[in-house]
């Protein structure tokens, strides 16, 4: 249950539960805890700090880290001061992350003591480098955070956001070009809060442990971060996800509620130790941010023995979208659905011209609703292009039963041509991915002279099998059209993937397609 009186806009989340009680924990990382009392008291010395180093409403601040405590207060304090922070994917090269911190211009950039030298690179051409800050850790070259905060008081500033304010701005995984800042607003966040309760997958109950593995430079770490302290829960932060120590975890810190994308449920599953779990306190877990395979999810629900709860979304949209609840998991020809839309979230899908398409009618999925971002930043035409009136144009194929489930066949992007056909890789995946000797699969196009694009299947074998390419072929034309099964098969050690656990298709792709015409992003 949200407080939604207490709790206006994310900023507030730290002092309501303060009030209500302080003493609980809010946050665990490694051995360290910290209760909402001291939450509240970090985040307006964070404020004040922020406001007496000059930063003004609007402005930006940046963080550059794996996952840890500070991230907490440094948002929520940056949220008080009614700055808006942009945290950066601590995976990316230097060039990247300068292209970032000269895209949002932050006036303090916070880093953990993992990233010193790589902020330094990133920074050193920038016309306008921002304040660095070590978050954690020393380096000469950067300020110590308790010297920045020196005394300033723990007593909140005296003035409040507004709905209006910039709160997260968060920069897309960039595998289709240049990263975009995606501008989330407390009023985006405020419809966040409104709904979580009302969807399954978001209702905490107070003191339940919430494990964060999801890295905090994306949407999903945000949103369960503040769903879960909005709520009154305790929250586990996990620095790096390592599979046999996310169940080690689930078993020692009694987890109620995680969510993971499918590439870290897939590994978990892998574990010797993960069918002798005691999953006895876990509710839920929730997934999402890339496809899943039906095998994967079937094997899932039986190990853990708890609710799954499915999330279609984007960051332009909040992360919100559409859920598949986990009484609809259980429904026939659902499971491969990602589910409804939110309450008071519309969701069509709509053809090429942007025209509303009937049932059972594939085309483009698109999300209205006041969880649609308030823009890119600094790019007006590629907002302009992505909002259309009111309409967020996902770049994800599919279409909705007669029932208002939406199904996903895969991002427009990454369709196969082959022989006029239309193939959708996830589908292809999921087809695979029972086959034994199967660790995991990417499927792609390549350039066939005949076909125009011709099916193959990147696969990564479980350990100590050697799959036949023929019968994995074999396997996928029994589950799916002949014309959609892989004409070849290739075995690789691992698939690359960004943060959320994305396929890089472009970077499987690209060797294939050197040299010729068909765009590879």
């Amino acid at each position: 249950m949200i407080d939604l009186e207490a709790i206006r806009t994310l900023a507030d989340i730290p002092a309501a539960q303060a009030r209500r009680r302080g003493g609980a924990v809010a946050v665990k990382f490694g051995a360290r805890e910290t209760s909402f009392a001291e939450l509240d008291a970090r985040s307006n010395r964070v404020a004040h700090a922020l406001l007496a180093s000059g930063v003004a409403p609007g402005d930006r601040i940046s963080v550059l880290t794996k996952n840890h405590d500070g991230w907490y207060p440094l948002f929520f304090g940056t949220a008080r001061a009614r700055a808006c922070l942009a945290p950066v994917n601590c995976r990316l090269a230097a060039g990247e992350i300068a292209f970032i911190l000269g895209d949002a211009a932050p006036k303090l950039l916070f880093v953990g003591e993992d990233f010193f030298d790589l902020a330094l690179a990133a920074v050193a051409d920038l016309d306008s480098p921002p304040r660095l800050i070590a978050l954690y850790g020393g380096h000469s070259a950067f300020e110590s955070l308790d010297a920045w905060l020196g005394d300033a008081p723990a007593t909140p500033p005296a003035d409040v956001p507004w709905l209006g304010d910039d709160v997260l701005q968060l920069y897309t995984s960039g595998t289709t070009g240049r990263p975009k800042g995606v501008v989330l607003a407390n009023k985006n966040y405020r419809r966040f809060l409104e709904m979580a309760t009302e969807v399954d997958g978001f209702a905490y109950g107070e003191d339940e442990t919430v494990m964060i593995v999801m890295p905090l430079f994306h949407v999903a770490g945000t949103n369960v971060s503040f769903s879960g302290l909005a709520q009154g829960g305790r929250l586990v932060l996990v620095k790096d996800f390592a599979a046999p120590d996310a169940i080690r975890m689930m078993n020692e810190e009694r987890v109620a509620h995680a969510f993971l994308a499918p590439a870290m449920i897939q590994m978990m599953l892998q574990q010797p130790e993960a069918a002798g779990g005691d999953y006895s306190q876990l509710r839920s877990i929730a997934y999402g941010a890339s496809p899943i395979a039906e095998d994967v999810l079937r094997r899932a629900r039986t190990t853990f023995g708890c609710d799954f709860v499915q999330f279609y979304g984007m960051t332009e949209s909040s992360g919100g979208g559409s859920y598949l609840s986990p009484a609809a998991h259980d429904l026939p020809g659902k499971l491969t659905s990602c589910g409804q839309p939110w309450p008071g979230t519309e969701m069509a899908i709509l053809d090429g011209e942007g025209r509303a398409m009937g049932d059972g009618e594939i085309g483009e999925i698109a999300i209205r609703g006041d969880i649609v971002m308030k823009q890119y930043w600094n790019r007006p035409e590629a907002t302009g292009e992505t909002v259309v009136d009111g309409w967020l144009h996902t770049g994800d194929v599919g279409y909705r039963d007669a029932d208002g489930f939406y199904f996903v066949h895969d991002r427009i992007k990454d369709m196969i041509v082959s022989g006029g056909e239309n193939v959708y890789p996830a589908e292809v995946e999921s087809a695979i991915m029972g086959c034994p000797g199967v660790a995991d699969v990417a499927v792609i196009g390549i350039p066939d002279e005949r076909w125009g694009e011709a099916v193959k299947a990147l696969i990564v074998p479980a350990a100590g099998a050697t799959p036949d390419p023929g019968e994995v072929i074999a396997w996928a034309r029994e589950r799916i059209a002949a014309y959609k099964a892989p004409k070849s098969v290739d075995f690789i050690d691992a698939l690359p993937r960004n943060p959320s656990g994305k396929v890089l298709r472009r970077e499987l792709r690209a060797p294939y397609w050197e040299g010729r015409d068909r765009a590879v992003g």
